[in-house]
């Protein structure tokens, strides 16, 4: 009886809200509080008391009014003695209803005035003890100024003027469209998702999809279940798509269904980009590990957004542009995520780097794979012209996602992605292939011998992949990881020469140690010059040619780069 009451406050308060009719809200609408704005940083420490097991989330999409509204049902298991829970929403989708373990609340019993939603339990929750609550809420959801840069909802309209509908909240966060611990370690064991839709369209989303139900007035419901979902990787996508779907056989021996929405009128395209599932997915199998997602999909929907790295719902916008490497390097790169950010997640903003840095190695890896060496480089050479070195890449410290992804709060920026992909390919070649992929997997699935049913979803950090390295390697590399990613300036390799000798030096910020070695081709001889202590020396014939890193190796610093910057900030 409660869940019909609940039930029907949320039906009132959609009609009497459609009633009064509502205009386009504009990009960057309705504003946002600096609280919904702020996604991880310092737990809570009411939040830190929870555990999430399991979310249970009802939309209802109202395009005629711009509005959402919503049923969400969290369960959550207590890790300490609790007389409250501590919620982030956006206030912009009000609260109308609240039930606890079924017991419908009083309205004084919450509160919500910036986004962080506090509710008075009816009776103290002891530690092991589970607690449901039952969140009815609506309004109209902040609508995103430059998705995905810029978070929140997009409503826009397909060619033929049909609604073309998704959702973004990496930066934000899972707050501005559900109840939820918007922090990357709040993530929920499961999540059932039924999302109510407009006759004719479709809502592909997280998951697997259990059932499609029909509604008495023609509208429809798309209900969905996926595990361990990446908080912000949840996603709505609604539009008049068609379909292509497909299996592939795996190398591990499963059969991975494949699914690809898309726009109508754009077959040919969608064809194209579909056959780059199948090879794409194979190179991650043979180079990472199995497919984290395979008991669910492969999911791809095409959005009004460039691209997002929605778990087993990758949201494609790059209109399908051709490249010379041959492949698309968006879906290649969001697909990435499904290994570095969904599978292992960054329980800390602050190694926002371990799923960019390897999502973005990932595309000359493959180029490698597909091409070999030469397109390996070029790719390589391309991203190293982005490098900008103004601010660590990990600080050591709690950080929001804005806190590093957004370069006028003081965060590295891009950095995180093409220093970080940078620091791999140096690091790679310091250890080998061999080790460097066994730490990869160790830090995606914490073994090494990952196959499907035998790993789960974890958190992992810089430290967890510095102690990857050492355990592979017996040796300990932390000079690397101090000055590539502690620190902002790259070292710099000075060059002595004199008339048969050529000495070099590292030169690193605040003299930290740093013995990389370094290859010196003289003449048709190359050598390797341990670096021992930071410095090497190589007898130099008259007359040679030398070349200091002839195949570029190494991630150092480039006064060329600088005055190419320079000269292109200035244009």
């Amino acid at each position: 009886m409660r869940r019909a009451v609940l039930t029907a406050r949320l039906g009132l308060a959609v009609v009497a809200l459609a009633l009064l009719g509502a205009a386009a809200p504009k990009k960057g609408e309705p504003p946002l509080t600096a609280q919904t704005k702020l996604s991880g940083g310092v737990l809570d420490p009411e939040q830190a008391k929870l555990r999430f097991d399991r979310a249970d989330l009802q939309f209802e999409l109202r395009p005629d009014s711009y509005q959402l509204f919503g049923i969400a049902t969290l369960t959550f298991t207590a890790k300490a003695p609790l007389d409250r829970l501590v919620i982030d929403l956006d206030r912009n989708l009000p609260v109308t209803a609240i039930a606890i373990d079924g017991v419908a609340l009083g309205r004084r019993a919450w509160s919500n005035p910036q986004g962080r939603l506090t509710i008075s339990l009816p009776r103290p929750v002891a530690a092991g003890q589970r607690v449901t609550a039952r969140i009815a809420y609506g309004g109209t959801p902040h609508v995103a100024v430059n998705a995905p840069w810029d978070d929140g909802v997009v409503w826009s309209k397909t060619p033929d003027g049909r609604l073309w509908f998704a959702t973004t909240a990496e930066g934000y966060g899972c707050d501005l469209f559900w109840p939820c611990i918007d922090h990357p370690t709040g993530e929920p064991g499961s999540v059932d998702l039924h999302i109510t839709i407009p006759r004719g369209l479709k809502a592909p989303s997280n998951g697997v999809l259990l059932g499609v139900d029909q509604l008495p007035d023609g509208r429809t419901r798309w209900n969905w279940r996926a595990r361990h979902p990446n908080t912000y990787a949840i996603a709505l996508n609604v539009g008049p798509y068609e379909e292509i779907s497909g299996t592939y056989r795996s190398r591990y021996g499963n059969t991975i269904p494949m699914f690809y929405w898309y726009l109508p009128g754009e077959r040919v395209q969608a064809e194209a980009l579909f056959a780059e599932f199948a090879p794409t997915l194979d190179f991650f199998e043979s180079t990472i590990g199995p497919y984290p997602f395979g008991d669910e999909k492969v999911g791809v929907v095409e959005t009004p957004h460039k691209g997002m790295e929605h778990q087993t719902i990758n949201a494609y916008g790059n209109a399908y542009a051709k490249a010379p490497e041959g492949f698309d390097w968006l879906f290649h790169h969001e697909f990435s995520h499904e290994w570095f950010g969904n599978q292992l997640t960054a329980a800390n903003w602050d190694d926002y780097w371990l799923h960019e840095g390897f999502g973005t190695y990932m595309q000359p890896l493959y180029g490698r794979w597909r091409e070999g060496e030469v397109r390996y480089a070029v790719m390589l050479a391309s991203e190293r012209e982005k490098i900008a070195n103004k601010v660590p890449m990990v600080r050591g410290r709690q950080l929001s996602e804005d806190d590093v992804y957004e370069t006028a709060n003081g965060g590295p920026g891009n950095d995180i992605y093409y220093k970080g992909s940078w620091t791999l390919h140096t690091l790679r070649w310091l250890i080998g292939d061999r080790a460097f992929f066994d730490a990869t997997r160790l830090l995606v699935y914490g073994r090494l011998d990952p196959r499907p049913g035998n790993f789960q979803p974890r958190y992992g950090s810089t430290v967890d992949f510095e102690a990857a390295v050492r355990r592979v390697t017996g040796r300990d590399y932390r000079w690397l990881f101090d000055v590539y990613l502690r620190q902002a300036a790259l070292p710099e390799l000075v060059e002595a020469r004199t008339a048969d000798r050529l000495t070099l030096r590292w030169k690193t910020p605040s003299d930290l140690p740093f013995p990389m070695p370094v290859e010196v081709r003289v003449g048709e001889r190359t050598v390797r010059l341990p670096m021992a202590g930071g410095t090497g020396a190589v007898a130099v014939p008259d007359g040679a040619h030398v070349v200091v890193d002839p195949w570029s190796r190494l991630l150092r610093r480039s006064v060329a780069m600088e005055q190419y910057q320079a000269w292109q900030a200035r244009r």
